[in-house]
């Protein structure tokens, strides 16, 4: 009996396990359009107007801020003189907000004298329509570098331009800083852009028997992807998001696809954007926005080269952005002009992602961090589950292994009770003596 009740608990924590590890589960219900969602471990934080007023932002964590129109709000990074150092800012105008063409932010990283390491502006261009942007900048040590080497204070500047006509009201900031781990001792870095590289796109994927995956709301939840043809539907001011991890060496293309409409056959201009972001949320490149009239179409980003270490002496920031392994994020923007003239009704779209060339080892001295691809990135790209829903799910493993565990110890000492007890009965019927021909069993 006590064999079979363990092997009922046991076999009741497996199934469970099994049913939680089948069910990646969803960001977000069916059908309903998600805001951004802030990565909950994100800390607030206020921009300063004054530089010596900022708040230090911290290497590994996320923040989340506001900038008020024409704004200029200082962050503080205090930096050593051996680490690369990538903040980005992810911009999330509030819904219903007007943007203009132009309209955007700069972010730059200064040294104490104000003098520039680098920037990089996210600004909404022809498709005028809110939706989250994001840009980066960096302080690189080089060898013969004379600007931004040294350790000390640095100062991250963000600034808003926003046109007469935009609408008035503060943009969300979720800010990030990662720092880049150092090369490997002895390693012969390269200190040349590469000159060309493979630009034919590669023979679409072939569609997976069960290809449907649901896009996440932000970086944070970012649905993963593997290469193939993936379908999902997206919502008139709506933007998804999805990520795929891509290693040294490999190359990532990318096409989006809207399915046709038969509500209407109206010509909406610049309706869907596509953008491609490397893993510092640096931003990589985007499409010219695609127009629609009811029929189906689709749009692809050009291509990019396989990721390199050699990439960020690029002069080209599209190439420059491919400096390092990991994942990359693909968002995907719905005009709302499309609701007003096809109605709310969700839009089929078609995602095709193709990885290519063989992966290569890392240039790095130990942990990658967010810079590298492990097996668990390729097993969350293949099973389509996003950052939280792994956690998720491991979480709820630990659990029921915990409960598992629980429920075999308190069946073992039941048994152990009530073979106890069975012993001093006999006992009792022996007249004192154990059923084993030695003394009472002893209490402990």
């Amino acid at each position: 009996m006590r064999q079979r009740s363990r092997g009922r608990v046991t076999l009741a924590a497996v199934a469970a396990m099994c049913a939680v590890a089948a069910l990646p589960g969803q960001a977000y219900a069916d059908g309903e359009t998600a805001a951004y969602t802030f990565d909950p471990e994100a800390e607030a934080v206020s921009g300063a107007e004054v530089n010596t007023d900022a708040t230090e932002l911290k290497a590994g964590s996320v923040y989340k801020s506001s900038i008020k129109v024409g704004e200029k709000l200082y962050y503080r990074l205090n930096l050593d003189a051996t680490t690369n150092a990538y903040v980005s800012a992810v911009v999330v105008p509030k819904g219903g907000g007007k943007v203009a063409y132009g309209d955007g932010i700069t972010v730059s990283i200064r040294d104490s004298s104000d003098l520039r390491c680098s920037s990089e502006d996210a600004l909404f261009e022809s498709a005028e329509f809110p939706r989250p942007i994001a840009a980066y900048a960096y302080r690189v040590v080089e060898k013969d570098g004379s600007t931004c080497q040294g350790a000390g204070a640095y100062n991250v500047l963000v600034e808003r331009e926003s046109k007469a006509t935009s609408g008035p009201e503060d943009w969300e900031l979720e800010l990030r800083y990662a720092a880049e781990p150092q090369p490997g001792e002895g390693a012969a870095m390269p200190t040349e852009a590469p000159e060309n590289w493979p630009s034919a796109s590669p023979v679409p994927p072939t569609p997976a028997a069960d290809n449907r995956r649901k896009g996440g709301t932000s970086y944070y939840d970012a649905t993963s992807l593997e290469t193939g043809e993936w379908k999902d539907e997206i919502e008139p001011g709506q933007t998804l998001f999805y990520r795929v991890p891509v290693d040294w060496g490999q190359q990532i293309f990318a096409t989006a696809g809207l399915g046709n409409s038969p509500a209407s056959d109206e010509y909406i201009g610049s309706a869907l954007a596509m953008s491609l972001d490397n893993p510092a949320h640096g931003h990589v490149d985007d499409v010219s926005p695609m127009s629609y009239s009811g029929k189906p179409a689709a749009v692809s980003l050009d291509p990019v080269p396989p990721v390199a270490y050699r990439n960020r002496f690029a002069s080209s920031s599209s190439v420059s952005a491919m400096r390092f392994a990991g994942w990359y994020y693909l968002s995907v923007s719905l005009s709302p002009k499309v609701g007003q003239a096809y109605g709310a009704k969700p839009v089929p779209l078609t995602l095709s992602v193709k990885v290519d060339g063989t992966a290569g080892d890392s240039p790095y001295a130990g942990d990658a961090g967010i810079f590298g691809v492990t097996e668990s990135d390729k097993d969350l790209a293949k099973s389509g589950r996003s950052g939280p829903q792994a956690a998720e799910s491991k979480s709820n493993t630990m659990k029921l292994v915990g409960a598992a565990g629980i429920g075999a110890g308190a069946v073992l000492v039941l048994a152990l009770g009530a073979w106890m007890l069975i012993a001093r009965r006999r006992a009792a019927a022996a007249g004192g003596q154990s059923p084993y021909g030695g003394p009472p069993p002893q209490a402990w």
